[in-house]
C-alpha cells in the first residue's frame, strides 16, 4: 500500500515531537544531577547545565548520612510496598464480581462507584472520618483512606470483561469456585493490566504528601516527600549549617538537587521492569466500558 505524502510527513514529525517530549522530561533530572555534583560556587553562578562543574560528592555525602532522611525513605518504601499490595488485592476483589454478567446489580453498583469520581468527599468530613477511625498519626492513614482507586478498578474490570466467558464456564464445570477462577485463571491472564495498575498505585503511594500533611504529626512517620518539602523550605538553615561546619563544598542549591534526585530515582527505576506490560495493559483496559 502506497503511503500518501501526509503519512510520510507524519512519521518524522511524530518522531521529532516524541524526542522533544522525552528530552523535556529527562533533561531537568540530568540538570539536577549535575547541580548536585557541582561546587556551590558554580551552582550559585548558574554555570551548571548538563555536566557537573568542579565535581564534588559533598552534597551526596551530606544527605546520605542523615538518619532522618533514611527513616523517611524506609517509611515511604513500606507505604509503597504494603499499600500497593493491599490496593491491588482489594481492587481485584472489587473488579471481579463487577465484571460478571451474572451479577444483576453490577450496573447499579458501578453507577454508585463512578459517582465517587465526580463528587469527591469534602476535606473536613474526610478528616473527621479518619480521626474517628483512630488513624491519626498512624501508618494506616496513608493506605486505608485511599485503598481502592476507582479509575484503577474500572481498568481491571474492563480487562476482566474482555476475557472469554468460555474460560469461566469450563472452570465451573470442573468444580472451580469463584476464588479459584479468579486467582488461578483470570489473574495469570491479566499480567499486563495488573502490572500497569500496580505502577499507578506505586507511584501514588511513593508520592504521598497530602495525607501526611492532614493526618501525621509525628516526624518519625513522615514519608520522603515531607522530608523533601522540609529541606526545600530550609535554605537559611542549610547555609548556616554549612558555615558552622566550616565547609563550603555544598550549599542549599546543591543539597536541594541531591535530595530531589534521591526522592525521584527509586520509583523511576521500577518502570523499565514493567514497560513491556505497561502500554499493552493501559490500552486493553480502556477499550470497553
Amino acid at each position: 500500500m502506497t503511503e500518501t505524502w501526509g503519512e510520510k510527513l507524519f512519521k518524522p514529525l511524530n518522531y521529532i515531537f516524541l524526542a522533544a517530549a522525552s528530552l523535556s522530561m529527562v533533561l531537568p533530572l540530568i540538570h539536577l544531577l549535575a547541580v548536585s555534583l557541582s561546587s556551590p560556587y558554580a551552582a550559585d553562578a548558574k554555570q551548571v547545565l548538563l555536566l557537573p562543574v568542579d565535581f564534588t560528592l559533598a552534597s551526596w555525602d551530606y544527605i546520605l548520612n542523615k538518619d532522618d532522611l533514611w527513616r523517611a525513605f524506609w517509611v515511604t518504601v513500606m507505604i509503597t510496598a504494603v499499600g500497593t499490595a493491599m490496593s491491588m488485592l482489594f481492587t481485584v476483589l472489587t473488579a471481579y464480581p463487577l465484571a460478571q454478567r451474572a451479577f444483576l446489580l453490577r450496573k447499579a453498583v458501578m453507577l454508585g462507584i463512578v459517582i465517587t469520581m465526580i463528587f469527591n468527599a469534602p476535606l473536613i468530613p474526610f478528616f473527621l472520618t479518619v480521626k474517628e477511625l483512630g488513624m491519626l498519626n498512624s501508618f494506616w492513614a496513608y493506605i486505608i483512606p485511599g485503598l481502592i482507586g476507582t479509575f484503577n478498578m474500572i481498568i481491571i474490570r474492563t480487562f476482566l470483561m474482555e476475557l472469554p466467558p468460555e474460560l469461566d464456564d469450563s472452570a465451573r464445570m470442573d468444580g472451580c469456585n469463584d476464588l479459584r477462577i479468579l486467582f488461578q485463571i483470570c489473574l495469570p491472564l491479566s499480567k499486563p493490566v495488573l502490572a500497569t495498575v500496580s505502577l499507578f498505585y506505586a507511584v501514588g503511594y511513593w508520592n504521598t504528601f497530602q495525607r501526611a500533611v492532614l493526618f501525621i504529626r509525628n516526624p518519625d512517620l513522615w514519608p520522603l516527600q515531607m522530608k523533601l518539602r522540609e529541606y526545600l523550605m530550609s535554605n537559611e538553615e542549610l547555609i548556616t549549617t554549612s558555615q558552622m561546619l566550616g565547609t563550603f563544598d555544598y550549599n542549599a542549591a546543591t543539597l536541594h538537587a541531591a535530595t530531589i534526585i534521591f526522592a525521584a530515582v527509586p520509583i523511576l527505576l521500577v518502570y523499565p521492569y514493567l514497560q513491556k506490560y505497561f502500554i499493552k495493559g493501559a490500552l486493553i483496559g480502556s477499550i470497553k466500558g
